[in-house]
């Protein structure tokens, strides 16, 4: 095996929308660029999320309180937010070391830095879409969070002011009887709602497959059912990687592989502590009347996303492995969440159930740098429930930091050294 010979060649590790982002950076930056998945090109958590690309979502889900909704969880099979118990140590540590940090300073903490890589995101993403014309149903409506109740209400608006106060997230308060006539599909006894005008949305299947499309015409590689197997060190960097097609040299790596990342801990000689945190959503035909803005309902912890060829209900948190399954209660639980806000909250028919890993830190970060002991690898996951929201900033730190160049945000905080 003969090393790449150019100092401009990166091999990507996933194709997932963090993955896509990294190699339109390193494209855009004169780099030859290979990108390879053990799957499908933007499939998984990238696909079948609600795409909302949301500045909104300052705070982590370290917040006061989250770690005993977690043990109760464990005797709720039903809970949206749900932790089953595994016989696994690194489980144990990561829920101790998520414990840890439930707290209000942390939070704020942890908050100061996702406002600064979110707002680098969204601004990322305006440019992106200035310049690509993607056709992926990009709107710039806002994100409408949805209260059932006056409880609800008055608890999401003690949120709203903390986010004004600390982070210069600004909403717009909506009463119940204010909102039908900001979206007919709403129900008429609701409690109320806050308008966050600054969130996007996108349909991200199309989006990830617009945007891999437009790198191919620009001479980037996708190889798709492409397995990493080892890893192949010198002098403390990668030579090469082989895999399930053959071996694939450069002189720089990106591991962008999300939840799959802590397999990757032995060849690395790095273990990621992330946990995969499991979604569900379904799609189907739009009902009658449709919601007109994407829209979140925090009492039931359920989003739904209108499409202009579909509409999808989206949530759910489960901490239970690598699970496969799509338990039918779980999608019956996501429309019949949805039942209590809209009108037609759901339509017969042909309908798509998914569900994907979310890469889920400890600490509600991403992990974005260097791989430590390994002079050309960099880590570029760990974004949570965030990794369409984080996945063009993503892109561009990263970029910056092969380069050599400064990043426009702080990064220590996202550090891998930071474990």
């Amino acid at each position: 095996m003969t090393p790449s010979n150019s100092n401009k060649s990166v091999v990507v590790v996933g194709a997932g929308i963090i993955g896509i982002a990294c190699a339109h950076y390193m494209s855009k930056a004169g780099f030859n660029v290979t990108v390879i998945d053990r799957g499908k090109i933007g499939s998984g958590c990238s696909a079948g999320n609600c795409g909302y690309i949301s500045p909104s979502h300052v705070l982590p889900l370290t917040e006061p309180g989250a770690f005993r909704e977690a043990i109760k969880s464990v005797f709720n099979r039903d809970a949206p937010f749900r932790v089953k118990p595994r016989l696994s140590l690194a489980q144990w540590n990561w829920f101790w070391q998520f414990a840890k940090r439930c707290t209000h300073r942390q939070m704020l903490e942890t908050g100061k830095h996702l406002k600064a890589i979110l707002d680098l995101s969204r601004a990322e993403y305006f440019q992106l879409m200035e310049d690509e014309s993607f056709d992926c149903q990009w709107k710039t409506t806002g994100l409408l969070f949805v209260l059932q109740t006056e409880h609800g209400m008055n608890e999401f608006a003690k949120t709203d002011r903390l986010m004004t106060e600390h982070f210069g997230v600004n909403a717009t308060r909506i009463d119940g009887p204010q909102l039908p006539s900001m979206d007919p599909s709403l129900k008429l006894d609701l409690a109320g709602a806050f308008h966050y005008p600054d969130d996007c949305s996108v349909r991200p299947d199309l989006l990830n497959a617009q945007w891999s499309e437009r790198l191919r015409s620009r001479g980037v590689k996708f190889i798709e059912d492409c397995e990493l197997q080892t890893i192949t060190k010198n002098n403390g960097a990668i030579t090469c990687v082989q895999t399930s097609q053959g071996e694939m040299p450069a002189a720089n790596f990106i591991f962008a592989a999300g939840a799959w990342s802590p397999l990757l801990s032995s060849e690395l000689g790095y273990r990621a502590p992330i946990e995969a945190g499991k979604g569900y959503s379904v799609t189907m035909q739009r009902p009658n009347p449709c919601p007109q803005y994407p829209m979140l309902f925090p009492e039931h912890r359920v989003g739904v996303s209108p499409f202009a060829d579909g509409y999808r209900i989206g949530s759910m948190m489960e901490f239970a492995g690598y699970d496969q399954s799509i338990p039918q209660r779980r999608i019956d639980q996501l429309k019949s969440s949805a039942e209590h806000y809209l009108i037609d909250p759901h339509t017969a028919g042909e309908q798509q159930a998914w569900y994907g890993w979310r890469p889920m830190t400890w600490d509600s970060l991403p992990i974005i740098g260097p791989v430590p002991k390994l002079g050309n690898a960099y880590l570029a996951t760990g974004h949570n429930m965030l990794g369409l929201s984080l996945a063009a900033a993503t892109g561009k730190l990263v970029a910056a930091l092969i380069k050599n160049e400064p990043a426009e945000i702080d990064l220590t905080a996202f550090s891998p050294d930071r474990f």
